[in-house]
């Protein structure tokens, strides 16, 4: 036997995980999860007493002292002013809890997803029937908010109606990024970081003033956030003040969402498959 027939080749490196982008296979995990969830419909509970009490505290407390604010050179009561902001983050609020808790529990918990990837789906199914149903269960949170936000005479224009297309955006984008985040999270105390990034966004994308009341520097930050995006395209709606600039805000949520999702499916597949 010759030298070369006994030499040992070192093993090509293993190839990157391929791309997966789902398929009509992933409405079985959306189906999965709406089964599961009207078994508990107590989980969806805060989704609609939330926006209730946020709303009456400002319609009832704060929009009396505070007055009108003008927006596009048109005075609106707080409460107005206030309300799409409101529905932003409860969209926000419905994909994140899914998209971040859920998925963690199910890929570094119980591994459920090695149970669903023993079926014909695969790791795209996986992370698109994710993204489908926390984008279902925002939407949830922002139709019932705009619900009670009608109630309480919290809307200027019928244009209003076209927030749930904002809110499955808002939400696809966010339940994109969490997902994405998740995948590289080890332990529960990483959920610090969660609260640390989403508890400012909250309070400081334009939701309960103006974003000309802040310095500069911040007011340019908060122009660059995902949340404010969202409040910019709600309140233009309930306000009836539509301009092109719009298309800006819907653009950036539209890149965020296909890249959180590039990135939440490339991940899936590096931690799942063999």
């Amino acid at each position: 036997m010759t030298a070369n027939a006994l030499s040992v080749r070192s093993p090509a490196p293993a190839p990157a995980p391929p791309t997966h982008y789902g398929s009509r296979r992933a409405l079985l995990l959306l189906e999965r999860n709406v089964r599961l969830y009207l078994r508990h419909r107590v989980l969806f509970v805060s989704g609609v007493a939330e926006p209730l009490l946020f709303l009456l505290s400002i319609g009832i407390g704060l929009s009396g002292l505070v007055g009108d604010i003008r927006v596009g050179g048109e005075a609106v009561p707080y409460a107005a002013f206030v309300a799409p902001a409101l529905l932003a983050a409860s969209s926000m609020n419905g994909a994140m809890i899914d998209s971040i808790f859920n998925v963690f529990f199910k890929l570094r918990i119980n591994h459920s997803y090695d149970a669903v990837l023993a079926t014909p789906l695969d790791t795209g199914d996986v992370a698109l029937g994710e993204l489908s149903w926390a984008v279902t269960r925002g939407v949830f949170y922002a139709a019932t908010f705009l619900v009670i936000m009608a109630a309480l005479g919290d809307t200027e224009s019928w244009l209003v109606v076209f927030c749930l297309l904002s809110a499955m955006l808002l939400s696809a984008s966010f339940a994109a990024v969490g997902m994405a985040a998740t995948t590289f999270m080890r332990s529960w105390q990483d959920f610090d970081l969660v609260a640390l990034f989403f508890i400012p966004l909250f309070l400081f994308s334009g939701t309960f003033y103006p974003v000309g009341a802040y310095p500069t520097w911040l007011a340019t930050v908060v122009r660059l956030t995902p949340l404010y995006q969202g409040v910019q395209i709600n309140r233009a709606l309930s306000l009836g003040q539509l301009h092109p600039s719009l298309l800006l805000n819907v653009a950036y949520l539209v890149v965020v969402a296909l890249l959180g999702y590039r990135i939440a499916g490339r991940r899936l597949s590096k931690l799942l498959l063999p």
